[in-house]
C-alpha cells in the first residue's frame, strides 16, 4: 500500500511540473516567452513596422520626377515616394500626411545613377535617421551606350550590400523597402509605337533596349532580349540580398511585372513615368510596405 502511495504522489508531481511548464510556454500562436526584463504578457513588438514616421530615398531619376513635369527636368513633387502633388498620392502621403511628408521625407536621389552611387546617397539618408529608406535603382546599370557596357552582376550585387551595410552600420532598425528595376524592354514595345517617342530615343535614351527601335533583325532582339536578362538578375540580387536583411522588403517583382502602358510613360522623352505612372509606383510601394504578410 505504501508503495502504491509512493507512486501516485510520484505521477501527480509530474503532471504538476507539465502543467505548471505549460503555463510559461508559448500561447499556440507560436509568440515566444518575454524577453527578460519584460512586463509579463506585454506583446513584442513586430520587426516591420506598418506606419513609419519619417521616409528617406533614395535612386536614380525615377525617384526624382524626371521628366514628369518639363523636358530634361527634375521634378520631386510629384515623386513617387516624396512628393507632395495631390494626383500621384506618394508613398510618403499616404503614410505621413501632406504635412509631414513634408516635414519628414526626404529625397536624396540622383538623376542617371546607378548602384554604385548608392552607398553615397544612403550615407546621405542617414544622417536624417529615417525610420525607412526606399530604394529604386538598377535602371541605368541596364541603359548603356551597348549590352556589353551593362553593370556586371557582381558588381552591381557588391555595391548594393555596401550601401546597406552603410545603413545598417548607422541605424540597425530602420526599415529598407527595395522596388524591382522596371521591364525596360515592355517600355521598348509600348514606346516605340510613338513616331515622337521613337526620335527623342535617338538623343541617346537608353541605347542597349532602345537604339534602332523599328529594328527587327535578329541582331537587334538578340541584343534586347540580353539587357532584358540582365535587368532579370538584378532584380533577383535585390531579393536576395534584400532577404538576408530582416528589416528589407523587396517589392516581389511587382513593379517589373506592372503592365504600363503609354500613359504611365512620360510624352517628353517616353522613357520615364509620368505623373500617372508615378502615382502607380507609388500605390504599388505602399501596398507593399503596408501588407501584414507580404
Amino acid at each position: 500500500m505504501r508503495k502504491r502511495s509512493h507512486r501516485v504522489r510520484a505521477v501527480l508531481a509530474v503532471v504538476a511540473a507539465v502543467l505548471l511548464g505549460a503555463a510559461g510556454c508559448d500561447d499556440g500562436a507560436g509568440s515566444a516567452p518575454a524577453p527578460a526584463g519584460t512586463k509579463a504578457g506585454a506583446a513584442r513588438p513586430p520587426v516591420w513596422d506598418r506606419s513609419p514616421d519619417s521616409i528617406a530615398a533614395v535612386g536614380d531619376s525615377i525617384t526624382r520626377g524626371f521628366d514628369a513635369c518639363t523636358v530634361l527636368s527634375d521634378c520631386p513633387e510629384v515623386s513617387w515616394a516624396t512628393g507632395g502633388d495631390a494626383k500621384v498620392d506618394s508613398l510618403a502621403v499616404r503614410l505621413l500626411g501632406v504635412t509631414g511628408a513634408a516635414e519628414r521625407s526626404w529625397n536624396y536621389a540622383v538623376t542617371g545613377a546607378r548602384m554604385a552611387d548608392l552607398p553615397g546617397q544612403m550615407e546621405q539618408a542617414v544622417s536624417r535617421r529615417p525610420q525607412l529608406v526606399t530604394v529604386m535603382v538598377g535602371a541605368n546599370d541596364a541603359c548603356r551606350a551597348s549590352a556589353s557596357a551593362m553593370t556586371p552582376l557582381a558588381d552591381f550585387r557588391a555595391d548594393f550590400e555596401e550601401a546597406l551595410r552603410t545603413l545598417r552600420s548607422a541605424l540597425p532598425k530602420t526599415q529598407v523597402y527595395v522596388a524591382s528595376v522596371p521591364n525596360l524592354k515592355r517600355l521598348w514595345s509600348q514606346g516605340r509605337t510613338n513616331a515622337l517617342g521613337k526620335q527623342v530615343w535617338k538623343l541617346g535614351i537608353c541605347p542597349s533596349m532602345l537604339g534602332d527601335a523599328d529594328d527587327l533583325t535578329s541582331a537587334a532582339m538578340l541584343r534586347r532580349d540580353s539587357v532584358q536578362q540582365r535587368v532579370v538578375e538584378y532584380n533577383q540580387v535585390l531579393r536576395e540580398v534584400c532577404a538576408k536583411d530582416r528589416r528589407c522588403r523587396f517589392d516581389g517583382n511587382a513593379v517589373y511585372d506592372y503592365r504600363f502602358g503609354t500613359d504611365q510613360l512620360s510624352h517628353w522623352d517616353w522613357f520615364h513615368p509620368s505623373k500617372d505612372g508615378q502615382a502607380r509606383l507609388a500605390e504599388i510601394a505602399y501596398r507593399r510596405i503596408t501588407a501584414g504578410n507580404p
